[in-house]
């Protein structure tokens, strides 16, 4: 775990050379930081968004956490885009498993921490943007190690969640907000399959998603947030605002196969359950190792998409326009 109490440039030498860290190595023959010509890598954020973007964006620092289906494609958009500075927060390392959907899982990069690989790959893209690597979970007891803003005081510091832990994420919108640091919400990939379903909203308006459906209720019920119903139990016609940015896929939940066949094989032995887990406890409502990419189906048309679209939201918010 980070016990930085300081935004230092980990993992990369001043002038961009080589990572010293095993597994995080930028490969001979790549352009150092001295010999990039950021004009003509970004130069297209300039002529788009208008003069002083690239400017602007290089004294942007983005902690993305959880390195995966979601955070890999953000990142990687965020570094193609000129971000200067990027955190990235993971514990876990790059298995066979993750090769359909996470853009630093490759076969040469099997076994390694999925922060060093990612990182490696941001300064092979970028050799001016400061990589920090936390080789950990975010969790309620790290997050002031995590949160770390970059010296000086003149960047703009946001976070992106892209974990699939309910605690997790609950210790980041509470800290985020105590911080005052713009922060992003990302939902479930696991079990989609229409890209075109991607919503960005107020978490009260999230619909088709179990992971943000209980981050929710948990900050109803235990931090203050404002509830869904009016006094009474009448239900509002339009929930409260909870002042928490989040991107979700309005798609019920493709089921693995294999899984749905047991399910129904089971139902027998529990009256009145369904397939969409009408009996709490039931081997039917129990679901497929919880709400991960690893327990139901992916596709990287779908972590991507999700992954582009939390960079989209990072990126408006460094730009020179941005309130």
């Amino acid at each position: 775990m980070s016990n930085a109490s300081s935004f230092p440039s980990l993992l990369a030498a001043p002038d961009g050379g080589a990572c010293t860290e095993e597994g995080c190595r930028i490969p001979s023959g790549v352009t150092s930081a001295t010999e990039a010509d950021t004009g003509r890598r970004f130069g297209g954020m300039d002529r788009l968004y208008g003069d002083g973007t690239c400017d602007a964006l290089s004294r942007l620092h983005v902690v993305v956490a959880g390195i995966g289906g979601v955070g890999t494609w953000c990142v990687e958009a965020l570094a193609r885009s000129g971000v200067g500075a990027l955190t990235l927060v993971d514990l876990d390392h790059i298995a066979e498993s993750n090769v359909n959907r996470q853009v630093h899982a490759l076969t040469s990069t099997l076994g390694q921490s999925k922060v060093l690989a990612m990182a490696a790959r941001v300064r092979d893209i970028n050799p001016l943007c400061q990589v920090r690597c936390v080789d950990d979970f975010a969790e309620p007891g790290n997050l002031d190690a995590i949160l770390v803003a970059p010296s000086p005081s003149t960047w703009r510091n946001l976070l992106v969640d892209c974990t699939d832990q309910v605690v997790a994420k609950i210790a980041m919108i509470l800290r985020a907000r105590e911080l005052g640091w713009p922060m992003l919400v990302c939902g479930g990939a696991g079990g989609k399959t229409d890209p075109m379903a991607l919503r960005a909203g107020d978490l009260a308006d999230a619909a088709n998603d179990a992971l943000l459906g209980r981050v929710r209720q948990e900050l109803r019920k235990r931090h203050g947030y404002p509830k869904g119903g009016a006094a009474g139990g009448k239900p509002h016609r339009r929930p409260p605002r909870m002042g928490i940015s989040c991107l979700w896929f309005d798609q019920s939940v493709v089921l693995p196969a294999a899984w749905t066949r047991n399910a129904t094989a089971a139902l027998a032995a529990v009256p009145g359950a369904t397939l969409s887990g009408g009996v709490p406890g039931s081997p039917v409502a129990s679901g497929p190792q919880g709400l991960s990419c690893a327990g139901y189906g992916s596709v990287v048309t779908i972590t991507a998409t999700m992954g582009m679209a939390a960079a989209d939201w990072a990126i408006h918010r460094g730009l020179p326009t941005a309130s």
